[in-house]
């Protein structure tokens, strides 16, 4: 078992505090242990950060930050399997889901490495001899609060272009995989080419962590990925100090099946698509949206596909699905599905496994059909393998329902009437829509939400927005 460090502050690990249980979500075990931070630690971690912000070279070393990125990318690789192996112990995913996730966080630490030496503002004439410089700075002190689900690429997608910016940073993790997190901090403490007191981290167990990071004065930017609802509670206390927040939060993503869409490829996506992390994904397909005509034919092919998948530890290579993160998410996902067959028709029904797998946190996957838009079922984020299935008649009330619920993550759209998915993939009020695919993420790529999904974007050249300031510098050269 691992022990992991309250807090990592300054490129040193902070020994002493309570320590913590991580739980094997697949069989109900203790994986490891980590020690609690509180406010104390935060102020500590917060300090560190500000001094080597304002006073060391990293803010304006473009070079040195790519350099750093390059070697934490490096040192995750040369960590890989290792790292992939606790995700599975601790998260309860797949092992091929747990070493997609770290490739996808060096892939978006490389990304945000070139960048880094590319971050320009612009120049512009206004009158004669009248210049103005639009510079490009680093915003200053972020705070990332990292999710469980995906603990390593969610923690890359906000560090690497926080990092690439010139931003110094304190990390608190999810406690359900602070072990994992912990091993992620070895990676950075090996990183020479990276001053120490630009990455810093405490861990929790409450709140008390998470909340004096969020009402810090110190802290100049919250870059939050979890539920609206923390969200909304971010937001509030964010509001005295004007912070700046990036949030990517809750998803509600509608996958509308067109009448002349390929089934096969819809339901072949859409099982992978919506059980993926066994449906802990924001982006995850949560509402099928189905045409009338077509809808006996896709429910058989789903009902077939669901019922097929093989529910298990992540660490068997048999498994299709893993266990849910504990078991408080696991007898709430069971409430679910039977509020599913009293308010709806349960086409396949979940249920935990049993035997040997008793003590994990599985479910297996729903399915169930309702056509009540005002339900709770329809409009909250479900975060499980449960999904609903919906009709319509046409193409305007197809675009109205997948429009339905106050979510605007991720959408797709099915069909192989190329103008018609260009249509819908406009009108879908969404930061992504997937034409014949879903859950295809990357670091090129900008991801965001509409409406109640959150707030900035992250991916691509405009993550770097959440932390970079415009400056403008005015400048008569005609006066002497």
């Amino acid at each position: 078992m691992t022990t992991v460090s309250a807090a990592y502050i300054g490129g040193e690990w902070i020994e002493g505090g309570p320590q913590a249980d991580s739980i094997d979500p697949s069989n109900g075990e203790v994986f490891g242990h980590f020690q609690c931070g509180n406010r104390d630690l935060v102020d500590q971690a917060v300090a560190c950060a500000r001094q080597t912000f304002e006073q060391g070279v990293w803010a304006d070393s473009p070079r040195l930050r790519s350099d750093a990125l390059f070697e934490l990318a490096t040192a995750l690789e040369r960590d890989a399997g290792q790292l992939s192996e606790m995700l599975v112990a601790e998260n309860g995913k797949l092992l091929a889901e747990a070493r997609g996730e770290v490739a996808g966080a060096i892939s978006e630490i490389r990304y945000y490495a070139g960048l880094a030496r590319t971050v320009m503002g612009r120049t512009f004439q206004s009158a004669p001899d009248v210049m103005s410089l639009l510079h490009r700075e680093p915003a200053g002190v972020v705070a990332i609060i990292v999710p469980w689900n995906a603990p390593i690429t969610l923690l890359a997608r906000s560090l690497a272009p926080a990092l690439a910016a010139g931003c110094t940073t304190v990390i608190k993790p999810a406690l359900q995989t602070s072990v994992t997190h912990g091993r992620f901090m070895e990676c950075v403490n090996t990183c020479a080419s990276l001053p120490k007191g630009v990455v810093n981290s405490v861990n929790e167990v409450d709140d008390e962590v998470g909340r004096a990071l969020v009402a810090h004065p110190d802290v100049d930017v919250v870059s939050f990925t979890g539920s609206t609802q923390t969200g909304r509670k971010i937001m509030a206390s964010a509001a005295p100090t004007l912070k700046r927040l990036s949030l990517e939060l809750g998803g509600k993503a509608p996958a509308v099946i067109f009448e002349d869409a390929d089934l096969d490829l819809a339901c072949a996506e859409l099982t992978r698509g919506s059980l993926v992390m066994a449906g802990q994904m924001c982006v995850a397909a949560a509402r099928f949206l189905v045409h009338e005509k077509i809808a006996p034919q896709f429910i058989e092919k789903m009902k077939h596909a669901y019922s097929s998948v093989r529910t298990g530890p992540g660490s068997d290579p048999q498994s299709q699905m893993g266990a849910l993160i504990d078991k408080a998410n696991q007898q709430r996902v069971l409430a679910l599905i039977e509020q599913a067959g009293d308010e709806g028709e349960l086409i396949v029904r979940g249920e935990p496994l049993e035997g040997s797998f008793a003590q994990g946190s599985f479910v297996t996957p729903t399915l169930f059909r309702i056509e009540d838009t005002s339900s709770s079922l329809v409009q909250d984020e479900l975060f499980g393998p449960i999904v609903s299935l919906e009709t319509f008649g046409n193409e305007s009330e197809a675009i109205a329902k997948a429009n339905a619920t106050s979510f605007g993550l991720a959408a797709s759209v099915f069909t192989r009437n190329l103008n018609l998915s260009m249509r819908a993939s406009r009108r879908i009020r969404s930061g992504t829509v997937w034409l014949n695919s879903h859950t295809r993420l990357f670091a090129e790529a900008e991801t965001g939400g509409y409406r109640q999904s959150g707030l900035g974007r992250l991916h691509g050249v405009e993550g770097l927005n959440d932390f970079l300031e415009t400056k403008h510098v005015y400048f008569e050269a005609g006066l002497s």
